[in-house]
Protein backbone atom coordinates (compact mmCIF):
# COMPACT_ATOMS: atom_id res chain seq x y z
CA UNK A 1 0.00 0.00 0.00
CA UNK A 2 0.96 4.08 -0.34
CA UNK A 3 0.78 6.73 2.10
CA UNK A 4 1.12 10.21 1.82
CA UNK A 5 0.85 13.21 3.77
CA UNK A 6 -1.14 16.42 2.48
CA UNK A 7 -0.33 18.60 5.17
CA UNK A 8 -1.48 18.77 9.16
CA UNK A 9 -3.44 15.54 10.13
CA UNK A 10 -4.23 14.75 6.49
CA UNK A 11 -3.13 11.42 4.80
CA UNK A 12 -4.48 9.02 1.83
CA UNK A 13 -4.08 5.65 1.93
CA UNK A 14 -4.46 3.39 -1.22
CA UNK A 15 -3.98 -0.51 -1.84
CA UNK A 16 -4.80 -1.35 -5.33
CA UNK A 17 -8.14 -3.48 -5.67
CA UNK A 18 -9.45 -1.62 -2.39
CA UNK A 19 -10.51 1.97 -1.49
CA UNK A 20 -8.89 5.07 -1.48
CA UNK A 21 -8.77 6.89 2.57
CA UNK A 22 -8.31 10.46 3.09
CA UNK A 23 -8.40 10.72 6.77
CA UNK A 24 -8.91 14.20 8.56
CA UNK A 25 -8.79 16.65 5.35
CA UNK A 26 -8.85 20.42 6.50
CA UNK A 27 -10.27 23.55 5.91
CA UNK A 28 -7.91 26.17 4.55
CA UNK A 29 -6.37 28.67 7.13
CA UNK A 30 -2.95 30.53 8.34
CA UNK A 31 -2.09 30.56 4.53
CA UNK A 32 -1.78 26.72 4.39
CA UNK A 33 -4.15 25.48 1.05
CA UNK A 34 -6.66 22.86 1.83
CA UNK A 35 -6.03 19.18 -0.61
CA UNK A 36 -8.18 18.35 -3.19
CA UNK A 37 -8.25 14.56 -2.77
CA UNK A 38 -9.94 11.62 -4.68
CA UNK A 39 -11.08 8.88 -1.90
CA UNK A 40 -13.78 6.09 -1.44
CA UNK A 41 -14.26 6.77 2.61
CA UNK A 42 -13.32 9.98 4.62
CA UNK A 43 -12.50 9.24 8.26
CA UNK A 44 -13.01 12.17 11.07
CA UNK A 45 -11.01 11.97 14.15
CA UNK A 46 -12.38 14.72 15.76
CA UNK A 47 -15.40 17.37 14.87
CA UNK A 48 -13.23 20.60 14.11
CA UNK A 49 -11.84 22.57 10.87
CA UNK A 50 -8.44 20.42 11.66
CA UNK A 51 -9.83 17.43 10.79
CA UNK A 52 -13.63 17.47 9.10
CA UNK A 53 -13.56 19.17 5.66
CA UNK A 54 -15.28 16.66 3.86
CA UNK A 55 -15.80 18.98 0.84
CA UNK A 56 -12.16 18.40 0.23
CA UNK A 57 -12.44 15.12 -1.02
CA UNK A 58 -14.10 13.69 -4.45
CA UNK A 59 -15.29 10.22 -4.94
CA UNK A 60 -13.28 8.14 -6.69
CA UNK A 61 -14.01 4.92 -9.21
CA UNK A 62 -16.26 3.97 -6.81
CA UNK A 63 -18.90 6.49 -7.04
CA UNK A 64 -19.97 8.47 -3.92
CA UNK A 65 -17.42 8.95 -0.94
CA UNK A 66 -18.46 7.49 2.56
CA UNK A 67 -17.89 9.49 5.46
CA UNK A 68 -17.15 7.52 8.97
CA UNK A 69 -17.22 9.52 12.18
CA UNK A 70 -16.51 7.95 15.80
CA UNK A 71 -16.04 4.82 17.32
CA UNK A 72 -17.22 1.43 15.88
CA UNK A 73 -16.18 -1.36 13.46
CA UNK A 74 -16.93 -1.23 9.40
CA UNK A 75 -16.10 -2.62 6.40
CA UNK A 76 -15.64 -1.35 3.56
CA UNK A 77 -14.43 -2.81 0.12
CA UNK A 78 -12.20 -5.41 1.62
CA UNK A 79 -10.90 -2.75 4.21
CA UNK A 80 -11.67 -3.34 7.95
CA UNK A 81 -11.95 -0.21 9.08
CA UNK A 82 -11.89 0.05 13.64
CA UNK A 83 -12.67 3.22 15.35
CA UNK A 84 -11.50 3.58 19.33
CA UNK A 85 -12.45 6.40 21.07
CA UNK A 86 -10.21 8.49 22.96
CA UNK A 87 -11.48 10.47 25.79
CA UNK A 88 -9.68 11.82 28.87
CA UNK A 89 -9.65 10.31 32.67
CA UNK A 90 -11.54 12.70 34.87
CA UNK A 91 -7.80 14.15 36.49
CA UNK A 92 -7.93 15.89 33.40
CA UNK A 93 -7.82 19.57 32.71
CA UNK A 94 -10.00 19.18 29.93
CA UNK A 95 -12.52 16.43 30.39
CA UNK A 96 -14.54 17.01 27.35
CA UNK A 97 -11.66 16.74 24.53
CA UNK A 98 -12.08 13.76 22.73
CA UNK A 99 -10.98 11.97 19.55
CA UNK A 100 -11.01 8.98 17.61
CA UNK A 101 -8.13 6.68 16.50
CA UNK A 102 -8.57 4.74 13.61
CA UNK A 103 -6.82 1.02 12.39
CA UNK A 104 -7.00 0.02 8.96
CA UNK A 105 -6.76 -3.46 8.37
CA UNK A 106 -5.82 -3.33 4.25
CA UNK A 107 -5.06 -7.09 3.65
CA UNK A 108 -3.30 -7.97 7.01
CA UNK A 109 -1.28 -4.95 7.36
CA UNK A 110 -2.69 -2.55 9.85
CA UNK A 111 -2.66 1.27 9.52
CA UNK A 112 -2.96 3.24 12.91
CA UNK A 113 -4.03 6.84 12.15
CA UNK A 114 -3.65 8.88 15.58
CA UNK A 115 -5.42 12.42 14.39
CA UNK A 116 -6.72 14.60 16.95
CA UNK A 117 -5.47 12.97 19.95
CA UNK A 118 -4.10 14.96 22.48
CA UNK A 119 -3.21 13.10 25.44
CA UNK A 120 -1.27 9.61 26.20
CA UNK A 121 -3.90 7.20 26.43
CA UNK A 122 -4.74 4.80 28.70
CA UNK A 123 -2.97 1.18 28.72
CA UNK A 124 -6.58 -0.15 27.76
CA UNK A 125 -7.22 2.07 25.18
CA UNK A 126 -3.77 1.13 23.88
CA UNK A 127 -4.95 -2.48 24.34
CA UNK A 128 -8.12 -1.87 21.78
CA UNK A 129 -5.83 -0.59 19.66
CA UNK A 130 -4.71 -4.23 18.61
CA UNK A 131 -1.35 -4.44 16.88
CA UNK A 132 -0.51 -1.78 14.59
CA UNK A 133 2.15 -2.41 11.96
CA UNK A 134 1.95 1.71 10.77
CA UNK A 135 1.61 4.67 13.46
CA UNK A 136 0.31 8.03 11.94
CA UNK A 137 0.85 10.03 14.25
CA UNK A 138 1.35 13.70 14.99
CA UNK A 139 4.16 15.15 16.76
CA UNK A 140 3.91 19.09 16.78
CA UNK A 141 2.34 20.05 19.21
CA UNK A 142 -0.83 22.77 19.00
CA UNK A 143 -4.18 20.98 18.98
CA UNK A 144 -2.53 17.31 19.43
CA UNK A 145 0.37 15.52 20.36
CA UNK A 146 3.83 16.93 20.91
CA UNK A 147 7.02 15.35 20.45
CA UNK A 148 7.22 14.21 23.96
CA UNK A 149 3.96 12.83 23.67
CA UNK A 150 4.00 11.23 20.58
CA UNK A 151 7.42 9.30 21.84
CA UNK A 152 5.79 7.73 24.79
CA UNK A 153 2.45 7.02 22.99
CA UNK A 154 4.81 4.88 20.12
CA UNK A 155 6.53 2.93 22.97
CA UNK A 156 3.01 1.65 24.33
CA UNK A 157 2.09 0.81 20.62
CA UNK A 158 5.19 -0.37 19.02
CA UNK A 159 4.98 -0.29 15.91
CA UNK A 160 6.90 -1.30 13.40
CA UNK A 161 6.89 2.05 11.54
CA UNK A 162 6.26 5.20 12.77
CA UNK A 163 4.86 8.42 10.01
CA UNK A 164 5.13 11.83 11.65
CA UNK A 165 1.89 14.20 10.99
CA UNK A 166 1.06 17.69 12.05
CA UNK A 167 4.11 19.12 12.08
CA UNK A 168 5.98 22.17 10.86
CA UNK A 169 7.64 21.46 7.42
CA UNK A 170 8.76 24.38 5.53
CA UNK A 171 5.59 27.03 5.08
CA UNK A 172 3.57 23.83 6.41
CA UNK A 173 2.45 23.98 9.50
CA UNK A 174 4.21 27.34 10.68
CA UNK A 175 2.83 27.69 14.20
CA UNK A 176 3.73 24.06 15.06
CA UNK A 177 7.53 22.12 16.41
CA UNK A 178 9.66 21.04 13.30
CA UNK A 179 10.39 17.36 13.23
CA UNK A 180 14.01 17.52 15.29
CA UNK A 181 12.69 17.82 19.08
CA UNK A 182 10.52 14.25 18.01
CA UNK A 183 14.01 12.70 16.32
CA UNK A 184 15.72 13.69 19.28
CA UNK A 185 13.44 12.14 21.33
CA UNK A 186 13.58 8.72 19.35
CA UNK A 187 17.59 8.46 19.36
CA UNK A 188 17.74 9.82 15.83
CA UNK A 189 20.24 13.49 14.59
CA UNK A 190 18.37 13.26 11.46
CA UNK A 191 16.11 11.80 8.52
CA UNK A 192 15.30 12.91 4.90
CA UNK A 193 11.86 13.21 4.02
CA UNK A 194 10.14 11.51 0.59
CA UNK A 195 7.53 11.80 -1.39
CA UNK A 196 5.56 8.98 0.39
CA UNK A 197 5.45 5.25 2.39
CA UNK A 198 5.22 2.62 0.00
CA UNK A 199 4.91 -0.55 2.50
CA UNK A 200 3.65 -4.14 2.79
CA UNK A 201 3.31 -6.65 5.29
CA UNK A 202 6.65 -9.44 4.53
CA UNK A 203 8.27 -5.41 3.72
CA UNK A 204 7.88 -4.44 7.41
CA UNK A 205 11.52 -4.05 9.39
CA UNK A 206 12.14 -5.91 12.70
CA UNK A 207 12.61 -2.79 14.57
CA UNK A 208 10.91 0.83 15.09
CA UNK A 209 11.39 2.94 11.74
CA UNK A 210 10.59 6.49 11.73
CA UNK A 211 9.65 7.67 8.14
CA UNK A 212 9.39 11.54 7.26
CA UNK A 213 7.03 12.07 4.58
CA UNK A 214 7.36 15.82 2.51
CA UNK A 215 3.98 17.43 1.87
CA UNK A 216 2.17 16.52 -0.97
CA UNK A 217 -0.02 19.40 -2.72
Amino acid sequence: MEITWHGQFCVRMTERATLAVVADPFTTAGGEEAPRLKADVITISRDAPEHNNITAVIGAQRGDVRTVRGPGEYEMGGVFITGVGMRPDKKSADPTQKSTVYVFNFDGLSVAHVGGLSFVPTQAQIDALETVDVLLIPIGGGSSLNAAQASEVISLIEPSIVVPINFKSGSSGSKLEGAQKFLKEMGLSDAKPVESLKVTKSSLPEDTQVVLLEVKQ
